[in-house]
């Protein structure tokens, strides 16, 4: 493997009607013999594609870092929440099951809980191998089969877990790839077999998903954009609190859904806290993603920098100050010199209204902003479209709770930022998209519920 920024690493075919409609019937006929095994058997396929990725971690990691432009060390961290999320799942697999409720005399019920098909998984292109495994360690766990459909930009480490899935022993065709854009994916939406819909991506695109799937009243989990507010206190660690600034705003190059790029902070530490910040962001290493020392790889196209770099300006315009960042960066190694790389940015003098505040920039840029009161922060924190994610630092725990209480948003953190343990569900509120992945909560969208009443005497018939 090499960089190559700039450069076309392959060329792949997109999938039209006939090869999606193959690929569905192809996860069809595997279905009927994935949903037929017991959970345990299940199981034991999923645990053996775990410590396939624990064992190729470095090899595929090293593809997604060509892939996607993230540095090694974040897709090394990427590759490892892939596999525990397989683990995970691979051990509720064994404990799905309904209940038994006693009914009057001696009658009784029970519920079943049961696959729901062939599932469409659409990912995004910050995250590829890692939301392909958190959308198919529930789907495969839960007994369904998966048609992914990965971004047109990242399509080459899906492929391999499709490879590691038929390595660890699935039904041929469970796990199937097919590539292409918004058609391929309109094909897949609208495919009259097609049981359920799991989209990470734009809220633009998630509503035209939703639009598709009610047409076939097809269940959805959308898990969209995001302008997540992170609180900062007073009173918190500053040390901490900066650390989780930086968390929650650069990694990925910014590219990340869930982004605490609105960071408000308490006036009398304003200044401290901004000057730590624009210090600590003027150290981030930037450069070749996959050297052990960089910390911030290349943005994803030349598209999207374009479009990074258009908010930047817009907030200057808007009387924004740039406090550090912003501009391009040309690496002194010169076959990288066609990346896509920009220093990360922190913006001053913010105020509510502007455009990088109320809008997803989707790159390495935050906004700083003041507050004076705790109820008015969380006013500020609310007045969003969005509802993905929100974060407060504070040594004070008692209004930590109460304020993440008051968040309008499905996923809080305190005292830390962009963490993302599969066993805590993941998912937003408002605009940022419902349903939700990992945690238990996952397996109520991945299977349906069937309710049996039995009778043991003889029917009470009003005839």
């Amino acid at each position: 493997f090499k960089m190559c920024p700039g450069r076309v690493l392959c060329k792949v075919p997109c999938s039209g009607e006939k090869e999606v409609d193959l690929a569905v019937q192809s996860a069809k006929a595997a279905f009927k013999i994935w949903s037929q095994m017991s959970g345990m058997e299940r199981c034991r396929v999923m645990l053996e594609a775990a410590r396939i990725i624990r064992e190729q971690r470095e090899e595929i990691a090293t593809m997604e870092t060509i892939n996607n432009g993230k540095s090694i060390f974040e897709a090394r961290v990427d590759i490892d929440i892939s596999w525990q999320c397989l683990e995970y799942y691979a051990g509720l697999a064994g404990s799905l099951a309904g209940e038994h409720i006693q009914l009057p005399g001696g009658s009784f019920g029970y519920t079943r809980r049961e696959p729901l098909g062939v599932c469409v998984g659409i990912g995004a292109w910050n995250y590829p191998f890692q939301i392909a495994c958190w959308k198919s360690g529930p789907a495969l766990a839960c007994g369904n089969a998966m048609v992914f459909k990965p971004s047109p930009f990242t399509p080459i480490s899906v492929v391999r877990l499709a490879e590691i899935f038929t390595e660890a022993g699935v039904p041929k065709g469970l796990f199937n790839v097919v590539q292409g854009g918004a058609a391929t994916g309109q094909f897949l939406c609208q495919h009259p077999d097609v049981a359920k819909i799991s989209f990470t991506g734009s809220v633009p695109t998630g509503m035209k998903i939703m639009e598709m799937a009610a047409k076939g009243i097809k269940p959805v989990t959308l898990e969209l954009g995001g302008k997540s507010p992170l609180i900062i206190f007073s009173d918190a660690d500053l040390e901490n609190a900066v650390k989780g600034a930086l968390m929650a705003n650069f990694l990925t190059q910014g590219e990340v859904c869930c982004n605490g790029t609105r960071v408000f902070v308490e006036r009398k530490i304003l200044d401290t806290f901004t000057k730590e910040v624009v210090k600590r962001t003027q150290k981030i290493k930037i450069g070749d993603p996959l050297l052990e020392d960089t910390r911030m790889g290349a943005l994803i196209n030349r598209p999207h920098l374009n479009r990074v770099q258009g908010f930047i300006k817009q907030a200057k315009e808007q009387g924004a100050e740039v406090l550090c960042g912003g501009d391009l960066y040309v690496p002194d190694d010169p076959k990288l010199k066609n990346g896509y790389y920009m220093r990360p940015c922190v913006l001053g003098n913010c105020k509510d209204d502007m455009t990088c505040v109320k809008e997803e920039i989707f790159g390495p840029v935050m906004a700083i902003l003041p507050f004076d009161t705790e109820e008015e922060v969380v006013e500020r924190a609310n007045a969003t479209k969005f509802g993905l994610a929100g974060g407060v630092f504070t040594r004070d725990i008692q209004k930590a709770h109460r304020v993440v209480a008051a968040l309008k948003a499905g996923m809080c953190f305190i005292n830390n930022y962009n963490v993302s343990p599969v066993e805590l569900p993941f998912g937003g509120y408002k605009s940022s998209g419902f349903g939700r992945e990992n945690g238990r909560a996952a397996i109520e969208y991945y299977s349906q519920l069937k309710t049996v009443c039995v009778e043991m005497g003889d029917v009470e018939s009003v005839f």
